[in-house]
């Protein structure tokens, strides 16, 4: 188990990173790489064989995040509207709003496509999508990104 508690201590900060940029907020991503991690743990001699533990905590970050995506359907319940919001230190404010008012998949091909530079098809294994469906969805995700950047912009 120290190869597992080695690589939590080299890898936590960077996955920490990419659970706030899949999730939007320090708590959510916290949990996802809390629940991710402990699913490693479980299989930690099995994935360790494959040399590739990062790429398997990872794939079921961004799984865990579009299930819950599906749990809630499409609804942030909050109990109350902060009058501003917040940003933490892992967000760069302007690609954070802009990738904050995608719908979750969206958001996690763009994640996954411009942040992992991963191709379409292994995004599309991750999701458990079609290719066809990666594609549209990130160009969806453009679009929204490109009308709200050029309605900023004419501002």
């Amino acid at each position: 188990m120290e190869d597992f508690d080695e690589f939590i201590q080299a890898r936590g900060d960077a996955l920490l990173r990419y659970g706030y940029v899949l999730a939007g907020n320090s708590e959510d991503a916290a949990d996802l790489v809390q629940e991710a991690l402990a699913r490693l743990g479980d299989a930690w001699f099995r994935v360790r064989k494959k040399n590739d533990p990062e790429g398997y905590v990872r794939t079921i970050m961004v799984r865990l995040h579009v299930k819950s995506w599906r749990r809630r359907h499409r609804e942030d319940l909050v109990a109350a509207v902060p009058e501003h919001g917040g940003l933490d230190q892992y967000s760069d404010a302007a690609l954070w709003a802009a990738l904050q008012e995608l719908p979750r998949r969206q958001r996690a091909v763009v994640v996954l496509r411009y942040y992992e530079d991963l191709p379409d098809q292994e995004i599309a294994e991750i999701l458990g999508v079609s290719r066809g469906t990666v594609r549209s969805q990130a160009a969806r995700a453009l679009d929204k990104l490109r009308i709200k950047y050029v309605f900023q912009e004419a501002r």
